[in-house]
């Protein structure tokens, strides 16, 4: 009876520090009532944010922040930072992306803390979400301007960002304020679309353009560029030659049929070497059949099973930032769409640099 009395100011330490649960079982994070704002695990000496975990705390209780992570308003102190951009302005077919970045979050409860990789962000970074670009749904080029000045904030910090979209269009002022702290970075773009188009019905910014601008004004690294999953019906015999041209790799999605992506990464991550790397991931680049929550759908694509091995993929690299973009809960009946797409944002914050592995 002694030893038990005496093991229980440890149990509820433990509770409180490493499962994030007060004594009476609520969790310290996002519930009303608590005393903390998040629970907080202490690792080497430093102390980094926990998402509490449902072993203690109900997923559908708290605000819905991404993984149930602490909010903050800047990225300041942060290693990484989840942040939406909830637009759709720059659609060119079903709209439906600004509510993108609120049902990733939502369908985000699902995370735990470790990846299948054995991954443990939460044990050697300090990440948060801090929250959504306040962009402006009638202006496009405005919009953009907002969320290149949001950006150049974030990174100015040192942070990482990690996006939620929001349509493609967002990957231009990311990399705009991205390559303006790094130089010009090399890509690996995930997506059914090449997204290099010049102007369409008279507008140079869509979501079908971002990286022909970003060539344009030399953000990226051209020699170190890979398109992976390109598909579909082209306006031209050779819809990716302007790709080709400025010395992108591209692999279409049939060539990616039947098989593993591993080789493929492999010789990935020796295309981009030691140089600052950002990774932009369409969430069309997978089969409506797993994905049907997208603007621009195209049949045969990737599965998710590819789509993990592309981003494990990239463990090693240099990462400087990553999105995941249009998700469109409208046509997203069931959540898979939103579902998958926060597991990927979680697998994606699983190969930053800093992270640790057991």
């Amino acid at each position: 009876m002694r030893l038990i009395c005496e093991l229980r100011p440890c149990v509820a330490f433990m509770r409180r520090h490493l499962f994030g649960v007060s004594g009476n079982g609520i969790g310290i994070g996002n519930v009303i009532g608590n005393v903390k704002a998040t629970p907080k695990r202490l690792m080497s000496g430093k102390t980094y944010n926990v998402p509490p975990s449902s072993e203690f705390v109900a997923r559908v209780s708290g605000i819905a922040t991404m993984a149930k992570l602490p909010y903050q308003d800047t990225a300041e102190g942060l290693d990484a930072a989840f942040i939406g951009v909830p637009i759709d302005t720059g659609t060119s077919n079903r709209p439906g992306t600004r509510f993108g970045p609120r049902q990733i979050r939502a369908e985000s409860v699902m995370l735990r803390s470790y990846s299948a990789t054995g991954a443990a962000p939460w044990e050697s970074m300090m990440v948060a979400d801090i929250g959504d670009v306040n962009v402006n749904l009638y202006d496009l080029k405005d919009a953009c301007k907002r969320i290149r000045e949001t950006y150049r904030k974030v990174v100015a910090t040192g942070c990482i960002p990690l996006t939620l979209g929001g349509d493609h269009t967002i990957a231009y002022p990311i990399l705009q304020a991205v390559a303006e702290r790094h130089g010009p970075v090399g890509l690996i773009h995930v997506d059914a679309h090449a997204d290099t188009g010049d102007v369409t019905l008279g507008s140079k910014i869509t979501h079908g353009t971002p990286f022909r601008r970003c060539v344009e004004e030399g953000l990226l690294d051209c020699k170190r560029v890979v398109q992976i999953g390109l598909r579909g019906t082209g306006y031209t015999p050779d819809a990716y030659s302007w790709s080709r041209e400025q010395g992108f790799r591209v692999v279409r999605a049939e060539e990616c049929w039947y098989k593993s992506l591993v080789p493929l990464m492999t010789e990935v991550r020796a295309q981009m070497g030691k140089g600052p790397v950002y990774l932009s991931f369409d969430i069309d680049a997978l089969d409506p059949a797993y994905a049907p929550g997208t603007g621009t759908p195209e049949i045969a694509g990737l599965t998710p099973m590819q789509g993990l091995e592309i981003i494990r993929g990239c463990r090693g690299l240099n990462l400087v930032g990553c999105d995941l973009v249009e998700v469109s809960p409208p046509y997203d009946t069931t959540g898979n769409t939103a579902l998958t797409a926060a597991n990927l944002l979680f697998e994606m914050l699983c190969v930053l640099p800093k992270t640790k592995h057991y």
